[in-house]
């Protein structure tokens, strides 16, 4: 994208980046009274009793569980009044400056929120910090129309931009560990039109994370109208200035094509997306162990249980376990231990719990905790190596 240095050095200069090394190896989860007798669980069943089957394609098994209740569903719709301009000011923007910006000639919307950057890994991510509701109108329509989208912000989870996705490598649904800061989950990725910005998160966030208070300014009217030097002179110097709108400006034969706006919500497509999403949450981990756990178990949730010895879902886990390990993988307010959404995660939390991203044998002994047999351990291993080929 053209002019995209000049903004994103803007963008660091102002945002507080958070820059700490990344935590990583295993955790250990102490429970106290409740601390769950792994080793007293009975065997749910041996590796040589399950008849072999055909290990499905990952990337076209498709999970599936209740649809998620959303945030906005419902209700009149929101109309789309996407911006044309978005600025980032040498400082926060004060009240007289935005009626300033207002009065000019073909703004017909103003509005600031707060800016930063983050760094993940090391990768700097360039984020807008927004109000759920209010910014709603700021996005394209389909995005506007989405409630998911909505949801994960006020969830406190991250709505990563499309193009971020494809250029960062990012998975819908993984957990990313900001330097120095919170994990986030990507709920949801969108076109959102907004040029060197990679994401929104709640303002609640943002101010968590020490984003600038109110330095992005965003101005709506007829495309390709908005006076660029006017906007430039009313914020003052040291202000940087990207106009949205800029295939209305330069004069054509054709009329400019509408760019096609794409939204992904809430949950990885398919199980491959799936196991990789969930392996994020214990640094460490190969989501190929994951795969393997859920081949042997249910084959990818075509043989959820109840097992004899009362192991439930698609990772087959033990309710009691599940009590202290079960998680709410997709944001719907419930951890169902039906639900591969959660128990894929789950099963990463479990893991993780009993020294999994450690990896070697102590790799090896949290497959054990997950069912106590040896050769259980050595048919996962084998099966994780033989995704490992298969998708490499």
């Amino acid at each position: 994208m053209s002019g995209l240095p000049s903004f994103r050095a803007v963008i660091l200069m102002v945002a507080a980046v958070l820059v700490v090394t990344a935590m990583a190896g295993g955790v250990v989860v102490i429970l106290g009274d409740d601390l769950v007798k792994t080793a007293n669980e009975p065997v749910r069943r041996k590796p040589t009793q399950r008849p072999q089957q055909p290990s499905p394609r990952l990337d076209r098994l498709v999970p599936t569980a209740e649809p998620v209740k959303d945030f906005g569903q419902g209700g009149p719709g929101v109309t789309a009044t996407p911006p044309r301009v978005l600025a980032i000011a040498a400082g926060s923007v004060p009240k007289k400056t935005r009626f300033a910006l207002s009065g000019l000639k073909h703004v017909q919307k103003v509005t600031v929120v707060d800016a930063g950057a983050v760094k993940v890994a090391g990768t700097a991510l360039n984020l807008l910090a927004v109000d759920p509701a209010g910014f709603r109108s700021w996005t394209p329509q389909p995005v506007a129309d989405q409630p998911a989208v909505w949801s994960a912000l006020a969830r406190g989870e991250l709505v990563a931009d499309a193009g971020a996705m494809r250029k960062f490598g990012m998975i819908l649904g993984a957990m990313y560990q900001v330097d120095g800061g919170p994990r986030l989950r990507v709920a949801a990725s969108a076109t959102l039109g907004l040029m060197g910005v990679d994401g929104l998160v709640s303002a609640d966030l943002g101010r968590s994370l020490g984003f600038a208070p109110g330095v992005a300014v965003l101005l709506h009217g007829k495309a390709g109208k908005i006076s660029e030097a006017g906007v430039r002179k009313v914020l003052g110097k040291g202000s940087q200035v990207v106009m949205l709108d800029a295939a209305h400006r330069t004069p054509k034969q054709e009329k400019p094509q509408k760019p096609q706006t794409t939204v992904n919500v809430g949950r990885p497509g398919s199980y491959l997306d799936l196991y990789k999403a969930a392996a994020t949450r214990c640094p460490g981990l190969s989501w190929t162990v994951l795969a393997a756990i859920g081949q042997v178990e249910s084959s990818h949730g075509r043989n959820n249980g109840p097992s004899s010895a009362g192991a439930l879902g698609p990772m087959q886990f033990m309710p009691a376990t599940w009590k202290h390990y079960g998680v709410d993988g997709d944001g719907d307010g419930k951890s169902d231990i039906w639900s591969p959404y959660d128990a894929v995660p789950g099963a990463a939390n479990y893991l993780c719990a009993n020294g999994a991203g450690r990896g070697g044998e102590k790799l090896r002994k949290s497959i054990w905790f997950y069912n106590h047999s040896w050769d259980y351990v050595n048919k996962v291993m084998g099966i994780a190596a033989a995704y490992a080929r298969t998708y490499a």
